[in-house]
């Protein structure tokens, strides 16, 4: 039997366990469940499935050390992010309990006195939800919980990278008395990913690089149907001149560098007015050099490793050709010294052009390339200079500019100054080859689902 070896990136890629790559009868016979279990689990009330949950929440609740730990060893994050990270995921499984019967609520379009419109929401059938490494159990949440709750059955296919989160998973959620077929978990590379939808299923649900996801959609578009896909992202974040540069550099390192840099909704083009550029450089850097990069499970670490040596490999090749077409190392740029893994030193990079890999592609790990801007228009044009369009920021005390930059943006989401767009209520979602659908909020719910109108007499 074929195995997943899971290994540690932050400690010279030790073995800390293993997985049976699932074989393919056993991902035939696990969708074939689900098809049996959806019948059951759409005519089970959405009462009753909250109910099921409740106590599967309660059991996360109680081992989200363990979460924390294997996340940490799996993935290279620091054991302080991860902490942060899991208690977040446990708050947004709270407020999907409280809030999908809102969201699923009858929706009344037309009623007079001889006849009643209304809209309903109903499970779409069986889902096959795929997820990425760097956040393991957050992608968990956001894919299975919501569909479980709407009715829909789940076959899950955790990253290859961080299988021991899976089992751990998948324990918690057999510990529940869920009826046979509602959720179940299948293991191993993008193979698996793609024998799993090629299956009967009704809904693809995946998060994860565009090159996949645009693979999904030709396949959801040859069998007919839905694909609900949050794909890659390359952020910017503009500093007007006006902005509170004091206020405003703790926030762009923590959107930068958080989890070493490794999510799609990450700021990834920092565009700065030329008139602060250098103030706002200088600042950054100071920032970046007071954090200290080791040890993930050390809990004084602020940044630990990346996931895996291919996207140690990755980064160095898209720093290695920012410099050699004239980028500026400002700090960083090289992996720790005296230390095994795959480990990179927060960056930043200024002379940045538009023909670099850094500018191009998306960057995932702790590099950020900075630019300056002369106006307004030019500010705009850089931040819609990319192919991806999940994310934005934008710093300045001008609220009318605020507000006719964030109209021209092209993104999902946009932050002015220091709010945030992580919400549960907030839809979640991409323009461009960023993705299709929205996540989240009572949006996400009704992706999930088959909407009906009623159209009946009134019966007197």
């Amino acid at each position: 039997m074929k195995k997943l070896i899971s290994t540690n990136p932050a400690k010279d890629y030790e073995v800390i366990g293993e997985v049976a790559i699932s074989t393919d009868e056993e991902i035939i016979e696990k969708v074939a469940e689900a098809n049996k279990a959806k019948t059951i689990w759409k005519e089970t009330s959405l009462k009753e499935r909250i109910e099921f949950l409740k106590p599967i929440y309660e059991e996360f609740k109680t081992r989200a050390n363990e979460i924390d730990l294997l996340t940490a060893k799996e993935t290279g994050i620091a054991l302080t992010e991860s902490k942060a990270n899991t208690n977040g995921h446990l708050n947004k499984i709270k407020w999907f309990l409280d809030n999908v019967e809102s969201a699923l609520s009858d929706e009344i379009t037309s009623e007079d006195d001889k006849s009643i419109h209304k809209i309903i929401y109903e499970p779409i059938g069986v889902a096959a939800v795929i997820t990425p490494w760097n956040h393991p159990f957050g992608m968990f949440v956001w894919g299975v919980i919501p569909n479980l709750l709407v009715g829909n059955t789940v076959v899950f296919k955790i990253s290859e990278e961080c299988p021991l989160v899976g089992k751990l998973i998948e324990e918690i959620m057999g510990n529940h008395n869920l009826p046979v077929g509602v959720f179940s978990e299948v293991y191993g590379a993008g193979d698996v990913g793609w024998k799993l939808v090629n299956e009967k299923i009704d809904l693809i649900w995946f998060t994860g690089s565009t090159k996949t996801g645009q693979q999904l959609y030709k396949l959801a578009g040859e069998k007919f149907i839905k694909a609900v896909l949050e794909l890659g992202g390359s952020n910017p974040c503009i500093v007007f001149e006006d902005a509170d540069i004091q206020k405003i550099i703790s926030k762009i390192y923590i959107k930068r560098f958080k989890l070493c840099g490794q999510t799609c909704d990450a700021l990834k083009r920092l565009i700065v007015h030329h008139s602060i550029f250098d103030e706002v450089v200088e600042k950054l850097k100071k920032e970046i050099e007071s954090k200290k990069t080791g040890d993930p499970e050390n809990l004084e670490t602020d940044l630990g490793s990346l996931a895996a040596q291919r996207q140690l490999t990755l980064l160095e090749g898209q720093v290695k050709d920012a410099v050699d077409k004239g980028a500026k190392i400002i700090t960083g740029g090289r992996s720790l010294k005296n230390v095994n893994g795959a480990y990179y030193l927060p960056t930043l990079l200024t002379n940045i052009s538009k023909d670099m890999r850094v500018w191009n592609e998306e960057v995932f790990g702790p590099v950020l390339p900075v630019i300056s801007f002369e106006t307004e228009e030019d500010a705009i044009s850089l931040a819609n200079d990319t192919i991806y369009g999940l994310g934005s920021i934008i710093f300045t005390n001008d609220q009318k500019r605020a507000m006719r930059v964030a109209f021209k943006i092209e993104s999902g989401t946009v932050e002015i100054n220091n709010t945030t767009h992580w919400l549960s209520c907030n839809p979640f979602g991409g323009y461009k080859k960023s993705g299709m659908g929205r996540e989240h909020g009572i949006i996400g719910f009704r992706e999930l689902c088959q909407l009906k109108v009623i159209s009946m007499d009134k019966f007197r």
